[in-house]
């Protein structure tokens, strides 16, 4: 039995004064911090039982710094810190609970998912995606997608790192290649030495920490709210897994159909039915997976900061203010400059979104209405859930400068089901032939007309083409002429 003081008041002092010391660098994200050092073996509440009212152990707080510093330099030089992202992603998907998948819940999730592919079969001629149909609570789908995001986000957090850094270099004491921690005034508490976060910093080094720690405490809470929402691997309209697979979450499924009309057992086989399609789409049309990827990419490499006017912006900043430190890496001072070809990029990719999910919804609804009563206003409510998008949704849209939603999915289901009426099930698939042969905003403003521009573009191709055969085959046979004379 311990013979330690009771001392339960010491205790919350030393918790407070914890968080005060935090909550300079990270702010309202103090409490993500805190749950990951706990998950690195660190429990702040050990303190209780050290010794000693009012002032903190030294030894002690050392110990917390410690943690400290092993979250601000466990990213290296990556403009993500990936454990951090993982550590508060998983913290984050079972907040509201995720409990384990019994063995009928995953049966009925894999079940559904092999009916979805007998009914596809009927009304697309893209095969299934192949692999194994899988249940996955919310914590499982962190970890498998979890890399996905992180790679978004990438190009964004290096471009926010490089140029906060560049700016404040001559924002910062001395000759600016290297600093103490306590010239900057960081957070000291009592019994901790100054600069005992690590002593001198190179500041781009710094920043860059800063700023990778920041990034993936965000990109954590994004996923992780994200893994509260999705009912598949594919339902957030970007490919998310290396692999060809398709997935359900019972426990978001079961949640959604939770004060519907429809039977949950419909439901789940609706959703399925989408996971399905998309799963097919993703791994069938081979070059969709780059192009909407790559599309991502080319925006977030293409924006660009004004440094004139991010260092004015920041002049003012008082670099003994942690917390002001803490609003730029967030991006709180940042005016992210949208270039012409960054809005060309961006156009091209919220059409092709939409593509994919006009597509997924008109193969989907057909597959499913002989078999499902309610599958049409089920259909509606999800076109309106993905056009609204949710809380994670606009978390990446801040981290990355770009929404991830199908703003004009209704005209290209529109679209699709033109082409499906007027020329069947195999033009409507033909439609992702080549990504050059999408259909662009003008076919989504008037869908009821993209075949006939396209009938049109046909024939000004072979008209050209025919052309050069002809002077292709004069050439030759000029050739030929003259050869004979000879």
């Amino acid at each position: 039995m311990s013979n330690l003081p009771d001392d339960p008041d010491g205790a919350e002092e030393r918790e407070r004064m914890l968080r005060e010391m935090l909550s300079g660098f990270f702010g309202d994200q103090t409490d993500e911090v805190l749950e990951q050092m706990r998950a690195q073996g660190f429990d702040p509440a050990a303190l209780a039982g050290l010794p000693g009212a009012g002032t903190p152990d030294p030894a002690a707080m050392q110990h917390v710094l410690a943690q400290v510093q092993r979250l601000l330099s466990a990213s290296g030089d990556a403009p993500v810190n990936t454990d951090v992202a993982h550590d508060v992603a998983r913290q984050v998907a079972v907040a509201e609970g995720d409990p384990f998948l019994t063995g009928g819940q995953a049966k009925a999730a894999t079940d559904a998912l092999s009916v979805a592919e007998l009914w596809l079969d009927v009304v697309t001629d893209l095969p299934p995606a192949g692999g194994r149909p899988q249940a996955w609570s919310r914590s499982e789908w962190v970890e498998a997608t979890l890399p996905a995001w992180n790679r978004l986000v990438a190009p964004v957090a290096t471009s926010v790192a490089d140029a906060l850094a560049t700016v404040l270099r001559d924002q910062l004491p001395g000759d600016g290649e290297g600093f103490d921690a306590g010239e900057l005034g960081l957070p000291a508490l009592p019994g901790m030495p100054i600069g005992a976060l690590g002593g001198t910093f190179e500041p781009g080094q710094l920043m860059r920490r800063l700023g990778a720690a920041v990034f993936g405490m965000q990109v954590g809470q994004a996923a992780g709210t994200l893994s509260r929402e999705v009912f598949g691997a594919t339902d957030v309209g970007v490919p998310l897994l290396d692999e060809p697979t398709t997935v359900l979450v019972p426990t978001n499924v079961a949640a959604f159909a939770e004060g519907l009309d429809a039977p949950p057992d419909e439901v789940r086989h609706f959703l399925a039915v989408r996971e399905a399609a998309h799963a097919r789409l993703f791994t069938h049309v081979t070059w969709l997976r780059s192009h909407l990827l790559g599309l991502v990419e080319r925006y977030a490499r293409g924006i660009t900061i004004d440094l004139d006017v991010l260092e004015q912006q920041v002049r003012d900043i008082d670099m003994s203010d942690p917390e002001a430190l803490r609003g730029a890496l967030t991006g709180g001072v940042f005016g992210l400059q949208h270039t012409e070809e960054q809005r060309a990029t961006l156009l091209r990719l919220e059409t092709a979104l939409a593509l994919v999910e006009g597509w997924v919804s008109e193969v989907a609804a057909t597959a499913a209405l002989p078999h499902l009563p309610h599958a049409v206003p089920l259909r509606e409510m999800l076109r309106r859930r993905r056009a609204a998008g949710g809380p994670a949704e606009h978390t990446f849209a801040t981290l990355v400068g770009l929404e991830l939603r199908p703003r004009r999915s209704r005209d290209a289901a529109a679209l699709f089901g033109h082409v499906l009426e007027a020329s069947g099930p195999q033009a409507r698939d033909a439609v992702w032939e080549h990504p050059d042969l999408l259909p662009g905003p003008a076919d989504l403003d008037d869908p009821a007309g993209y075949l006939d521009r396209r009938a049109a573009q046909a024939d000004a191709q072979a008209d050209v083409d025919t052309a050069l055969a002809q002077i292709l085959g004069e050439g030759a046979d000029g050739d030929e002429g003259r050869a004979q004379q000879q």
